[in-house]
């Protein structure tokens, strides 16, 4: 690699990866921006991942590999970007691949409106039984006028609903050491997405999302049940460890505290969804004792939440135990789409939007509204 500094690092965190790995960094060596760099943090694989990197920075110069012992995601993530160089940082999950013409894109606008960062669409892949891939465009914006223009986060939390899939798009490097923008370092990979996204949005002054699909996000089983006890706390962890780096930062605080508390219930009740049932209880009332007491400290901002959201929570809060039982009682056994779809239309396109995303809830939940 030459000694002048690449326009993008890539890094990549690397566990156990080698069903997929060669398929990922084939396409990251395949962009049309040619002056990147490839971060490969193999943190402890027991596969043979390690000598893919090594068999693939052997022929390409602009491949370093760091290999570590196991640290998580998080961990991963700080070593891959703190080993970096680039201009601007990417992440590349290694099961999941880019399109050729990625980070040429982002960069060249990224650079034409000195962006903080830079994000884009990306497209949902799955496998079928005969392993051909198919691929469905995902929009990340929750509305379509904040698409190609730069957009300021201080100025307008509603930003903060954009999805937050990090590795849609690209950082400015020098922006992420002057505010010391990390991962949580939790064990494993528990959702350490958010605490990175979430800082990133309170320090970003100018932004931009492009409305084109470029990272091929390889969608495992969204819908599976957490049944170990060790994983039921780690979203509410992950938000633990959010809500203490903003209070380090009162200025932020103050700024961004309602949009915090807002978003935290949007996560927390995916995870709970997902919770095996006799994890439920313990985990609401967990929720409950933290949303308590953030009412208690007028810390919620009502205007940010639809009405049903805030009935939920606060049914939450008097009585997360009566919660649980209603929610079993009403489900009596049926699935929730059926459930859904006795509530009716929108009630399906919720159902979708939760389990599936914006694209195939417009295109399932909508087409059933539109009839």
């Amino acid at each position: 690699m030459s000694n002048t500094t690449p326009k993008v690092s890539v890094v990549m965190p690397i566990y156990n990866a080698e069903p997929y790995l060669e398929q990922a960094l084939d396409s990251v060596l395949a962009q049309t921006l040619t002056d990147i760099e490839i971060v490969c943090v193999n943190d402890g694989s027991k596969d043979t991942s390690l000598e893919t990197m090594q068999r693939y920075a052997a022929n390409d110069t602009r491949i370093k590999v760091i290999d570590k012992p196991n640290g998580g995601y998080g961990h991963a993530m700080n070593v891959g970007m703190s080993n970096a160089t680039g201009e601007y940082v990417g992440i590349l999950e290694p099961d999941d691949y880019l399109k050729p013409d990625m980070y040429e894109k982002l960069y060249n606008r990224a650079i034409q409106d000195d962006l903080d960062f830079i994000r884009s669409d990306y497209y949902r892949l799955t496998t079928d039984a005969e392993s051909i891939d198919h691929l469905e465009k995902e929009p990340i914006c929750n509305k379509s006028s904040y698409y190609n223009k730069v957009l300021n986060p201080q100025d307008n939390t509603d930003l903060f609903n954009i999805r937050m899939e990090n590795w849609t798009g690209i950082y400015k490097r020098s922006w992420l050491v002057e505010h010391d923008i990390k991962f949580n370092e939790s064990p494993g990979a528990g959702f350490q997405d958010n605490g990175f996204w979430f800082q990133s949005y309170c320090w970003a002054s100018k932004i931009a999302v492009l409305d084109e699909a470029f990272y091929c996000y390889r969608q495992d089983n969204a819908a599976s049940s957490i049944n170990q006890s060790n994983k039921v706390f780690v979203m509410l962890d992950e938000y633990q460890w959010i809500e203490s780096w903003l209070r380090s930062n009162p200025e932020l605080c103050q700024k961004f505290i309602g949009i915090f508390e807002y978003k935290k219930t949007h996560n927390c009740e995916f995870a709970f969804s997902r919770l095996a049932d006799e994890f439920q209880l313990p985990f609401l009332e967990r929720y409950a004792a933290e949303y308590k007491e953030a009412f208690d400290n007028n810390e919620i901002d009502e205007k940010l939440f639809w009405p049903d959201e805030l009935k939920r929570l606060r049914a939450i809060v008097a009585d997360p135990k009566a919660y649980v039982n209603d929610l079993r009682n009403s489900k009596d056994g049926k699935s929730e789409l059926d459930l859904a779809r006795e509530k009716g239309k929108m009630a399906v396109f919720s159902y979708y939007l939760k389990e599936e995303g914006l694209a195939s809830a417009l295109k399932r939940g909508l087409s059933s509204i539109c009839r």
